[in-house]
């Protein structure tokens, strides 16, 4: 049986698969010419990760697919209901990459309240005339630690950003729909291990509280943090969404960040992927990453072994 893994695999993954007696095809086919491979190919499974589709169309238009799998946590590009009721195994893997989400996150504000995401713009272009001028431009940073992080969406991600958190000494505030109080274990390199119970808070009251503002949720409708909603703030604050696009208001963001609302913001997911708005590449407030937060070796290696382990069970 064939898989095409269409935004790619680890070698772990692929050797897993190998051993079942699956083949693995890696080529990276385009969106528009992807229903005459996968029908071509006889392929029964499509592995996608953010770059690929696969709606209703899709669906469709390949009768012998079986099951679609999402390497991470978003199914936003897949077309879960309606697989499900043609009778398609569909999947992800939404533990694997969580660890890796977080320390981007954490990578992004402590760039943020050290000013790294400007520095390491204009030191390459003022660095040997203006030392002692970038210097003082650059002298006022902040610790994290004694600073109250507050986490929108409590989930495995959320969790695992809480960890962290705790470990630098922040106090950290968080907001969930679904979840009244969650147990963190912040395990240590040491062997020991403490559990921290996180009793959940109103969303606005997490806004008014927290020195800066990190969102774990799934994709949305509507925008969970408009111009209303950075008016809610400290005034000062930053703000990161490694979470998915859609879910801040970029053009409020702008406007926070260009009237002192905000300090600065982080951006890993972007309203238009692949091609994010020039204000938002061009501010010098913002820290910017290319949807990367599940893109480590150890996280991909784990994507991989679990979407294997997942397929020989459905498929075999």
């Amino acid at each position: 049986m064939k898989i095409l893994a269409n935004d790619g695999i680890s070698q772990s993954g692929i050797d897993a698969l190998t051993q079942s007696g699956f083949e693995v095809i890696t080529v990276n086919v385009a969106q528009e010419q992807l229903i005459d491979y996968i029908n071509k190919n006889d392929i029964v499974a499509l592995l996608v990760r953010s770059a690929t589709t696969a709606q209703k169309e899709l669906i469709d238009a390949c009768p012998g697919l079986k099951l679609i799998g999402r390497g991470g946590v978003g199914m936003d590009n897949i077309d879960v209901d309606y697989a499900k009721s043609k009778g398609l195994n569909v999947i992800n893997t939404p533990a694997a990459s969580s660890a890796s989400v977080a320390e981007l996150v954490f990578a992004h504000l402590y760039g943020g309240v050290r000013f790294l995401y400007s520095s390491n713009r204009n030191m390459p272009l003022e660095g040997e005339a203006n030392f002692k001028g970038l210097k003082k431009a650059y002298a006022k940073g902040m610790e994290l630690r004694g600073k109250t992080l507050g986490i929108i969406g409590f989930g495995r991600i959320g969790q695992e950003v809480a960890k962290i958190a705790l470990g630098v000494g922040m106090h950290v505030v968080v907001s969930d729909k679904f979840i009244e109080s969650a147990s963190v274990e912040v395990a240590l390199a040491t062997g020991d291990r403490i559990d921290v119970t996180l009793k959940t808070q109103g969303f606005d009251e997490v806004l008014a509280s927290s020195d800066f503002i990190t969102l774990h949720v799934p994709a949305q409708k509507e925008y969970m943090i408009d111009a209303a909603g950075f008016a809610k703030m400290k005034k000062g604050a930053g703000i990161i969404n490694a979470a998915r696009g859609g879910v801040i208001d970029e053009v409020a963001l702008v406007e926070a960040l260009d009237s002192g609302q905000l300090a600065f913001a982080a951006l890993d997911t972007f309203e238009n992927e692949p091609r994010p708005e020039i204000k938002l590449l061009m501010h010098d407030k913002i820290s910017l990453t290319p949807h990367i937060g599940a893109a480590t070796m150890e996280a991909q290696d784990r994507i991989g072994v679990e979407l294997a382990d997942q397929i020989s069970t459905l498929l075999k």
